[in-house]
């Protein structure tokens, strides 16, 4: 029986697949390169925990339920050509999730705001961070569904806990109550401790009038929200243009976009 033949069954019982993946690939390179045997067994370990530190991200990308793979390589910067792009690269250090600071991303439909949003947990992802991304209607809607089936206190629970919380389209539908009390105790129980990302098509200033049932509650919310956040307001065209009949489409080629953004700094 052969080294490899005695390793494999012991490296499946450690659950040590990334040394078994490559083991063939490395001994070959030992020899190749006359590696010592201490070489030898520091390259296994480094593809075991390469593998271990790849399982884990994908575990984190899945948990995260991001709604598409964007990423800030994707973000069409030259779209919004007034953006203070030394503010979003700021936000892509991940620094606001050591200040527990929000990040209020707000400006018209299809101006990039849930890209932005997303790109920014991708890279709260790769650091290490564990984020969970939903739209405010996805949001609420499976608090009611937990309440109902009971698991809801489980729900709430990863809801303030999460490392990153990203609330998409926030004020897009009204809140009602009890869904105003549930988001106000995530909000709540986050503020100074946790940070969160909201994008909204509305102004900070309107979203008080997304609580329909309790203005009181939305003003300690918002309250929660607004202090101390990193606020980027995009203000230009919306990407999502409509298709052009075919004898346009030479014409919509050419065309040439000039949308505006502005971003504020932190208040």
């Amino acid at each position: 029986m052969n080294a490899f033949t005695e390793l494999t069954p012991m490296l499946k019982t450690l659950r040590l697949s990334g040394m078994l993946d490559s083991l063939d690939a490395r001994n070959r390179q030992a020899i190749t390169e006359h590696l010592a045997p201490t070489e030898f067994l520091t390259l296994l370990i480094q593809d075991e925990l390469a593998r271990r530190d790849q399982h884990k991200l994908t575990q984190r990308l899945r948990r995260a339920a991001f709604h598409s793979a964007k990423t800030i390589e994707q973000f069409d910067f030259n779209a919004l050509p007034n953006l203070n792009r030394s503010v979003i690269h700021d936000l892509m250090t991940c620094r606001f999730v050591a200040e527990n600071a929000p990040v209020l991303i707000t400006g018209p439909t299809g101006t990039g705001k849930s890209h932005l949003a997303q790109a920014i947990g991708h890279q709260a992802v790769r650091q290490g961070h564990d984020v969970f991304f939903a739209t405010q209607s996805q949001l609420l809607g499976s608090l009611t569904r937990a309440r109902l089936s009971g698991v809801y206190e489980r729900r709430m629970k990863m809801l303030i806990n999460v490392g990153l919380l990203v609330i998409d389209d926030f004020g897009l539908k009204p809140i009602r109550s009890p869904q105003d009390d549930d988001l106000h105790e995530i909000i709540a129980a986050r503020y100074e401790r946790s940070p969160v990302i909201v994008t909204s098509n509305l102004d900070v200033s309107e979203w008080g009038e997304a609580f329909a049932d309790n203005k009181l509650l939305g003003a300690a919310t918002i309250d929660r929200l607004n202090h101390g956040a990193y606020r980027v307001v995009l203000d230009g065209e919306t990407y999502r243009k409509p298709r052009a009949l075919n004898e346009q489409k030479p014409a919509v080629a050419n065309a040439e976009k000039t949308p505006s953004a502005k971003t504020k700094n932190r208040s």
